[in-house]
């Protein structure tokens, strides 16, 4: 079945069609830079809660080691979320899920063992099924499944950019954050990865800077594909840590959330084109 988007009032939040909890047309994005420190897990906690808040059964999956979204979320680590059970089939993917405060969000929050995927995914056979094996489960249980992707060029990159519909990346503007997008668009072109879908956006953007607002105003041609949503440098956002929670929960009106609403929606278009 091919996904539109649903006809609703401007101030309401797009979502998919005829959605309910076994839908068969699951959608999975990431959220992956190989640089870090670019608003990354800002952006993947705020789609997951607007994807729910517009009625999408949604899971954010937190695989940096860093655990920040799963902290942001309040989502509580355990022993059962070690890689090497996951992907040794000694731990059940379903039984790793949380429910947060947020109706139709769920988490699968990030353990320190995660930092081993990239050598067990490595030494794992091609007919294992690769990364694909633990998400499909979720297609019949949810409807959007938001993977937070750690800084790295690794073989947990590459099999989340073989499983995923589309992925998303932050860039602040500037040469270098640039540089390591086209870096990481040339590689996976290079290895056939899917690499036309891959979606960049910026983020972190100070309007006070005139680098930032001419990359903004011309962007470089090797940013094919480039969203139009500018997600700003504010405090607002570094309140997530205070807040424990998306911007979109707590600075509902603020021009950041709207920011995000505007990510989300081109977002959703993007994954029903």
């Amino acid at each position: 079945m091919q996904l539109t988007p649903v006809n609703r009032p401007d101030h309401e939040l797009i979502s998919f069609p005829n959605n309910n909890n076994q839908n068969s047309s699951m959608k999975t994005i990431a959220l992956y830079n190989l640089k870090g420190g670019v608003g990354k897990t800002a952006a993947a906690v705020n789609i997951a809660c607007l994807a729910a808040r517009a009625g999408l059964r949604t899971l954010i999956w937190d695989l940096d080691p860093q655990g920040a979204a799963s902290w942001y979320l309040s989502a509580k680590s355990g022993k059962a979320h070690k890689a090497g059970k996951l992907l040794k089939g000694k731990s059940v993917i379903g039984e790793l899920v949380q429910k947060t405060a947020y109706d139709r969000l769920d988490i699968i929050p990030a353990d320190f063992s995660y930092r081993k995927m990239d050598v067990l995914l490595a030494q794992q056979s091609e007919s294992s099924g690769g990364f694909q094996q633990f998400i499909n489960p979720f297609g019949e249980t949810h409807s959007l499944v938001v993977l937070d992707c750690p800084p790295s060029l690794s073989a947990l990159a590459v099999q989340v950019f073989r499983t995923v519909d589309a992925v998303f990346v932050p860039l602040v503007p500037t040469y270098l954050s640039i540089r390591t997008f086209e870096q990481a668009r040339i590689y996976i072109k290079t290895h056939k990865l899917g690499h036309k879908h891959l979606y960049p956006f910026f983020s972190m953007v100070d309007i006070r800077r005139q680098l930032h607002r001419e990359l903004v105003k011309h962007p470089p041609a090797e940013l094919k594909h480039l969203l139009p949503a500018i997600i700003p440098y504010s405090s607002v956002i570094e309140k997530m840590g205070q807040f424990r929670a998306p911007v979109t929960a707590y600075a509902r009106s603020h021009p950041a959330a709207k920011a995000y609403e505007n990510l989300y929606t081109q977002i959703i278009n993007v994954l029903v084109d």
